[in-house]
């Protein structure tokens, strides 16, 4: 991935967005600030509508701030770019009808900005780094979930990302293949370190999978606090740290909102204009 001069990868700076319903203009978050730094397992938590997912989408550039700014490995963010590459929910983006290799290989091919040669090259070290060398033409309905996962991993860091932004990718499946998910994701990032945002509205899933958790307050979405999750995993489910983490950020979640917030959310869009 790219280097970078700072161990502040990505800065969030007052961020506040809005979107418009037919009769509302909805403030999604108010004035978010947080640092991820590299090799972060970086996890935003809130309850539905706080603006988690709509904060990741203005961190790939997909939605503009209307204050604040947003800034990735010294630069400002303004559009979409590679160095900013989602994970979509359950994978289903893969092409049936492609091979893991070609799966890989599409998005390069699509940038028009390297020779065939090198983009055969980049697929297949990606492949590699995440163990599917062996599986390099196979079909996707032929792979399982946690393969999926990794094809989609690497096919976003054969771009050489700052960082993956992964929404919820977990959040359609069971409860024993979430799991099972969770861990193929971590057992990855064990293994090659990338940096890595993550939404999620689970308590359990933000502690297994998150380094550093950001939780947002019910809608319109500001910081409550940032936690360090520290290593805790299944394992520790049942142990002290664990419920104890559990709990405060259950607190920080269902807290009541400071007073005069409540209705900052949406307003007319008569009102707005």
């Amino acid at each position: 991935m790219t280097a970078s001069s700072s161990l502040e990868l990505v800065q969030v700076r007052d961020v506040t967005l809005q979107y418009k319903t037919p009769d509302h203009l909805v403030t999604a978050t108010y004035k978010v600030s947080c640092t991820v730094e590299q090799g972060d397992r970086y996890v935003i938590l809130g309850p539905s509508g706080c603006g988690k997912s709509t904060l990741l989408k203005a961190v790939g550039g997909f939605i503009k701030p209307v204050g604040g700014t947003i800034v990735v490995n010294g630069r400002e963010v303004r559009e979409p770019g590679p160095d900013r590459m989602m994970v979509f929910q359950e994978f289903e983006q893969l092409m049936p009808w492609k091979t893991v290799l070609q799966n890989v290989m599409f998005p390069m091919q699509a940038t028009g900005k390297y020779w065939k040669s090198e983009t055969r090259e980049r697929a297949l070290a990606a492949i590699d780094k995440v163990n599917l060398t062996k599986f390099k033409d196979v079909y996707p309905h032929m792979l399982s979930g946690g393969m999926k996962m990794r094809v989609a991993i690497a096919r976003a860091m054969a771009l050489e990302p700052d960082v993956l932004l992964m929404d919820e990718p977990f959040a359609a499946l069971d409860a024993l293949t979430r799991r099972k998910m969770q861990e193929e994701l971590l057992a990855l990032w064990d293994q090659l370190r990338f940096t890595v945002l993550f939404v999620t509205h689970s308590i359990e899933e933000a502690i297994v999978v998150g380094s550093r958790i950001l939780i947002l307050s019910p809608h319109p979405g500001r910081v409550r606090a940032e936690l360090e999750a520290g290593d805790l995993s299944y394992a520790d489910l049942d142990s002290p740290a664990f419920g104890a983490l559990a709990k405060r950020i259950h607190t920080l979640l269902f807290e009541a909102p400071a007073p005069g917030t409540s209705s900052e959310g949406a307003r007319p869009l008569a009102a707005a204009s």
